[in-house]
């Protein structure tokens, strides 16, 4: 591809368009460019400090620097089900599956069966930015971006230094180590290694009264390894490898109740940058997850996901062609397979005998055609974008044994296909005076994942049915808004949204003890987005809000849960994080965050109450290479409650991580 990508460039340049000189070599490491357009929406980037500052050093925890970006649940990735990590925005309904479309370096990083991110792979100090766009997405990949996109972008090699080390642990003798070195490959490319690994025993997620002889501390012990190479294929083109290997366990709430999650990630990348740009990306993927089950009556082990093998492949081509300066096209394809199976042992509570073998699994597959295409006319922007996809979904099956081995349950579930045409288009208008305009319409869907088609569970008492029926979810929503930056260094904006998903899968009572996976009516989402950020002399501030009002639109089998509000969605999330930066490598930041309260289930019947908490960061240099580092999380120990579900008339609660101090080193050599 590198050789008709640089003959194109050579006829570029023959008909006009300015060609990179023979005698330049840009190695970056990166995707292409912005588009004029892509103010036109309501994106917040956080750039590399505020990711490596986070008070947990989780990437969770940076992200959630956006008001408005939540998790499953309110756990980071030390003390919950690796499984519940679905990571959604806009107040669209928590859920186990994400609802954003979250890229690193291009690539997808949903798990092919449950569709969850795995979130302790991806750590924030290789990372030289993220950016968040809420609303629903387009272009490459836009498929499954119902609330936004969070596209993460390694950091190359200047911005990692040569060698770049650290160790902290904190006041429970939990310990994290981290390092990356970042060698340059003569004068055309570079590489980066890079590993982490965390342990330690976990803080207490039962409270006091709660705890029994079972109950155990939120252990936890994970690591991950990745690998990048960059390397100038001539002047224009860049070629980009990278791998990443992680594993990943967790107790959680009693003995025995331990999950885990691993997978390995390759992805090969072309980019082309000359005047008929290119992207041409292809991944694979093999993923794993076993979690154990133990009952909150009897404290035996009654489930046992032993395996969870999913593979995920996919890949695309985007072209840019030199339409000149004032039009900015992107047209090209992405394709995406997931497949897996699950196989589980099912046990008795009372006995501890074994009762019920189950095997579930399938396919999903999605390719896109897509077009952006944005025109720049003086002081406006507009921009209009399209995609059309073929999804499917097939060979689904559930098979159900006795202890015997005999076959009780033998379902295959009819091969389903389709087509879905979606959309995004705006405007953006500059006013002058540090004012701009904004306003956008779009829509997208969403596959069911082969977890929320075909696997049946149980969380003692209430048994959740799959749904092999189940459609695709559909938004369709608008926002306006407006960005202010009066001086430089300061910028306030303002967005107003209404998104409405069509078709959106929760999980509907039928009993006390029974619910099933459904498509509801819609769930309807209006809200009020507001930033800030400053940046003036040695202080900054960067500030989130949003207030969102949610409702769920359900009539027929899940009426009872009409105009109710979402699981797991609070009406108000905001965070705000001031810094303090004296002098080079001596920085100093508290974070201030709020969730208000939210629902624990569909039906309303249990309250999260909303929780602050403040966390702080400080970096000091000690002499030479070496910096002292600081990390406070949850400094006033607030008691945030992450799950209550009512068992046996009781209220069961986990909470999150208490107050937690950190301190450590950390070691750079930029040469």
């Amino acid at each position: 591809m590198a050789l008709p990508g640089a003959a194109l460039a050579q006829a570029s340049a023959a008909q006009g368009e300015p060609a990179i000189p023979e005698s330049t070599i840009i190695v970056t490491g990166r995707a292409l460019s912005d588009t004029p357009a892509t103010p036109a929406y309501d994106v917040d980037t956080i750039d590399r400090d505020a990711l490596t500052s986070a008070p947990s050093g989780r990437i969770e925890d940076a992200l959630g620097s956006v008001a408005g970006f939540q998790q499953f649940r309110r756990s980071d990735s030390r003390s919950s089900n690796p499984s519940a990590q679905g990571v959604t925005l806009r107040a669209l309904g928590g859920n186990a599956a994400s609802r954003t479309l979250v890229l690193l370096d291009g690539v997808p990083m949903v798990d092919p069966f449950f569709g969850y991110v795995p979130l302790s792979a991806i750590a924030p100090e290789r990372l030289e930015s993220a950016r968040v766009t809420r609303g629903g997405g387009s272009g490459a990949f836009g498929a499954g971006a119902v609330s936004g996109i969070i596209d993460l972008t390694s950091a190359n090699a200047d911005e990692l230094g040569l060698l770049n080390a650290g160790i902290l642990s904190d006041d429970r003798g939990e310990t994290d180590l981290s390092g990356s070195y970042a060698p340059k490959l003569g004068s055309r490319g570079f590489a980066v290694l890079s590993g982490s690994w965390d342990r330690g025993a976990g803080f207490w997620t039962t409270p006091l009264s709660q705890r029994v002889p079972a109950s155990v501390r939120a252990r936890y012990e994970s690591w991950s390894l990745s690998a990048r190479a960059v390397l100038a294929l001539s002047h224009d083109i860049e070629l980009q490898a990278r791998g990443l290997a992680y594993d990943d366990n967790r107790t959680l709430r009693f003995a025995g109740a331990d999950s885990g999650s691993r997978g390995q990630d390759f992805s090969l990348r072309l980019v082309g940058r000359g005047p008929w740009q290119f992207d041409a990306l292809a991944y694979v993927q093999g993923r794993d997850f076993n979690s154990i089950t133990i009952s909150s009556t009897s404290y035996r082990e009654v489930l046992n996901e032993y395996a969870t093998p999913s593979t995920g492949i996919g890949g695309k081509l985007e072209l840019r062609p030199p339409l000149g300066r004032n039009q900015a096209l992107r047209l090209g394809s992405d394709w995406r397979i997931g497949t897996g199976s699950e196989a589980e042992d099912a046990f008795s509570g009372s006995t501890g005998l074994l009762t019920a073998r189950h095997y579930t699994g399938g396919s999903n597959s999605d390719v896109g055609l897509f077009l952006d295409d944005d025109w720049q006319l003086g002081p406006l922007v507009l921009t209009g974008g399209a995609r059309a996809d073929h999804w499917a979904i097939s060979d689904g099956y559930f098979q159900q044994r006795n202890p015997a081995g005999t076959l009780t349950i033998n379902t295959a579930f009819p091969d389903r296909s389709g087509w879905v045409g979606s959309f995004r288009g705006g405007a953006l208008l500059k006013l002058g005076g540090g004012v701009a305009l904004r306003a956008t319409a779009y829509s997208n869907f969403r596959q069911p994942t082969l977890n929320e088609l075909y696997r049946p569970f149980t969380v003692f008492p209430v048994t959740t049915q799959a749904n092999a029926a189940l459609k695709n979810e559909l938004l369709h929503g608008m926002e306006a808004g407006l960005d202010y930056t009066p001086v430089k260094g300061v910028t306030l904006t303002f967005t107003a949204f209404d998104d409405r998903l069509k078709n959106a899968i929760t999980n509907v009572p039928i009993t006390s003890v029974l619910q099933q996976r459904m498509n509801v009516d819609a769930i309807r989402a209006r809200g009020l987005e507001f930033g800030t950020k400053l940046a003036l002399g040695r202080f900054s501030l960067d500030g989130s809000l949003s207030l969102t009002d949610a409702k769920v639109e359900a009539s027929g089998l899940a009426a009872a849960i009409n105009g109710l509000r979402p699981a797991q969605t609070p009406r108000l999330a905001a965070s705000a994080t001031l810094g303090w930066h004296p002098r080079p490598h001596t920085d100093a930041a508290l974070t201030l965050r709020r969730v208000g309260a939210q629902f624990e289930d569909t039906q309303a019947s249990s309250t999260l109450p909303g929780a602050t908490t403040l966390g702080a960061y400080v970096q000091l240099p000690l002499g030479g290479p070496v910096t002292l580092v600081l990390r406070g999380e949850n400094l006033t120990n607030a008691r945030v409650e992450t799950r209550d579900q009512i068992v046996n008339s009781v209220h069961s609660i986990d909470l999150g991580a208490p107050r937690t101090i950190w301190a450590g080193v950390r070691v750079a050599l930029s040469k």
